[in-house]
């Protein structure tokens, strides 16, 4: 199972950029997306439909344009669980699972610390995902997920590991990141790539894509029971429709 993640930044400005193109001939057996910025009913889902993708699930902020995720999938789920139940982290659009009969793949986009009252709101977010996380490894213990944590995890995983006092890469945030992988979850790039510096994301800013002047904020979290599953991990910076770029991991189911 090919598995790709995506942080699109807006869905519809990423399809005006060739994205259904990108899509298929990447070919994954299950995108997961994150910030969509778009609600179902705005876009015309047959383009995902005619590209191989019949089966698509949206989970849409209440804000419109804002935050949000989805999951398309070649093969229908035998569940769709929309959300976490925990109203603080759903009204926002972030959590979307699919389930199939040997594993399961969660959409997750964690928030952004862009200022105060955003980084409360975030450290909140990653207390609840992460006992959330927990309870349900005990039901579904084979699990993907998937997203944009917007973190930083060690410094090769930044390129200027001595920026301070920045969201994304504040000790607390790595701290929490490192305890939410020993809770049972496995970094699938960094398991296979232990000294691979490459990145997931970068500034719009000051031509930082050009000169990968970047940070992996992008993950692929598989739990320890599928360690001997993963059979690839990789990072895709060749596709140019956000200022992020897809991630993948493929398991050998």
């Amino acid at each position: 199972m090919k598995i790709i993640s995506y942080n699109v930044n807006g869905i519809r400005a990423a399809l005006k950029k060739g994205f259904i193109d990108w899509l298929q001939a990447a070919d994954p057996d299950v995108i997961c997306i994150q910030e969509t910025k778009a609600h179902k009913e705005q876009l015309d889902v047959t383009e995902f439909e005619n590209a191989g993708y019949l089966y698509h699930y949206w989970f849409s902020a209440e804000k419109k344009g804002y935050s949000s995720v989805a999951i398309f999938c070649k093969e229908e789920p035998k569940h769709i669980e929309y959300g976490t139940g925990i109203e603080s982290m759903d009204f926002e659009g972030r959590n979307l699972r699919v389930d199939f009969d040997e594993v399961s793949v969660m959409s997750m986009y964690l928030p952004s610390g862009t200022n105060s009252a955003r980084l409360d709101y975030k450290f909140n977010y990653m207390d609840e995902i992460l006992e959330y996380a927990t309870e349900l490894r005990k039901t579904i213990p084979n699990l993907v997920i998937c997203g944009d944590y917007n973190i930083c995890h060690e410094e090769i995983d930044i390129h200027n590991p001595k920026m301070k006092g920045v969201s994304g890469f504040l000790p607390e945030e790595r701290e929490w990141l490192g305890k939410f992988i020993d809770s049972g979850f496995i970094d699938s790039f960094r398991h296979l790539h232990p000294e691979k510096q490459e990145y997931s994301w970068w500034s719009y800013r000051a031509n930082a894509r050009a000169n990968n002047k970047g940070w992996r904020i992008d993950y692929n979290m598989v739990t320890e029971t599928l360690k001997d599953k993963i059979s690839r991990a990789y990072i895709l910076p060749e596709a140019k429709h956000s200022d992020h770029c897809p991630i993948a991991v493929e398991l050998d189911l």
